[in-house]
This record gives C-alpha cells, structure tokens and sequence, in this order.
C-alpha cells in the first residue's frame, strides 16, 4: 500500500471555450455558487491529510498568489510555456514532484472529497463506469487494470477523470519520458496523460478508482459551467449559444 505524500493542480491554461468568463480569470479561480473550482480541490486535498499542494500556474498567474496567502500546504510554480504548448508543459516543469503523488487538473468540482484518500495500491486513474455514449476518453479494463484508451469515446465503459496517483517508482518512469519527449522529441502538444496511455502503455500497469458520477464535476466549456450554475447562462445569451 502506497500513500500520497503530495499533489500537483494543473491550473496554468487559458480556458479558451469558456471565454469571455475567462478573459480576466483563470479557469480554476472561477467561482461556482460562490466558490472558487480550486478550492474543492485544495480543501478535499487538506481534509485527507495532504500537506504539500503544489499549483502550476501561467495564464494570468498573479490572481493564484491568494491561494498561499490563504493555505499554508500551497506552492505556486510557473510554467512559461502555457500559452504555446499543451498541458504536457505543466507536468514538466513540476516534474521533480513526481513521487508518491497525486495529479489533478484545476477545472473540476470535489463533491465528495473521500475520492482524493492518499491511500492506493498502484498508480493509476479515478473514473467512472458510463453506460450511454461519450466523446470523453474512455478506458478498456480487465481486472481494475488498464488495457488501452479511446479519444473519441464510447459506450459502457469507464471514464476516465483527471485525478490520478503515482507510486515513486512510476513517478520516476514518467519524468524520464517526460524530459524525453518534452525535450529530446519536442513533443510538446500532447496532453501529459498521453505518455502513460500511448506513447509507453507497456511500461506502466495502471489501475483504476472506481468513483460515482456526482463525485466530481468537470467543467470543460462555458455551456458546463452554466448548466451547473445558471447565473452563467447570461453569457450564453451574449453569445448566442
């Protein structure tokens, strides 16, 4: 049995398909009913006894210093590359946090915070089992292990969410193919999940965490965000969605 020992917040994008509610607030500083995304996450992390939160941050990154004025566990690192890569950047500059830890992108909501417990036995996935349709990235498993992704989707099957645990030992695996296809490669417009899933499947053996559909809410475009909290559907309005 592993434990976390830290987390790493992905929070440095620019949240393009929520524009124009992102155009002066980065994406996971987005208040919902009142409460910022990022802080569901941070507070769920505290609740299960996780100290070291590290957030990686680039996009309008000076409205992020509140949170370590506000919680004490947060450490803010820059990634400069936000604006002309893909996430895969933010990973990499965080790289040397990689161990015995937990990574989660800032964009989502922590309903039930027992869906972060530091406690697991291998490095791998929280997700979801979908019975109808989805575009969302959707795992083949056999016996809780990963055996291969969709991009496009599908049906029954599960869903995969951006809340995953690495052991030290797989930790070290992904910075090596980190700074391998960061650097070496220049590969840099693929997602980080990538690298576990396509570019080196054979070299990890990934497990799932089973969580239920209200868990935990994503929120990936302005419809998401106003469907969850109608003070929002102005903006629709505005658009013309």
């Amino acid at each position: 049995m592993y434990k976390v020992q830290r987390a790493i917040i992905m929070a440095a994008g620019i949240g393009k398909r929520m524009f124009p509610v992102t155009l002066n607030t980065p994406k996971p500083l987005v208040k919902v009913h009142g409460v910022r995304m990022i802080d569901t996450i941070i507070q769920g992390l505290r609740m299960n006894g996780i100290k070291e939160i590290i957030v990686v941050v680039g996009y309008l990154k000076e409205q992020f210093q509140v949170l370590e004025q506000e919680y004490s566990e947060v450490k803010l690192i820059e990634n400069p590359y936000y604006a002309s890569c893909n996430n895969i950047s933010s990973l990499y500059v965080a790289r040397e946090y990689i161990d015995d830890v937990m990574i989660i992108d800032g964009d989502q909501i922590i309903n039930n915070p027992q869906i972060l417990l530091p406690e697991f036995e291998k490095s791998g996935y929280n997700c979801v089992w979908i019975e109808k349709e989805t575009r969302e990235w959707l795992l083949t498993v056999e016996d809780h292990i990963i055996k291969g992704c969709s991009r496009t989707g599908g049906k029954k099957g599960w869903q995969l969410f951006s809340i995953s645990r690495w052991t030290k030992a797989d930790g070290e695996k992904l910075k090596r193919h980190l700074e391998y296809e960061f650097e070496e490669k220049g590969n840099t417009q693929i997602y980080w999940d990538d690298i576990a899933l396509f570019c080196y499947p054979e070299e990890y053996q990934l497990e799932i965490r089973k969580m239920e559909q209200n868990d935990v809410i994503e929120i990936d475009a302005l419809s998401d965000l106003a469907e969850i909290d109608e003070s929002y559907q102005i903006y629709l309005k505005v658009g013309g969605q």
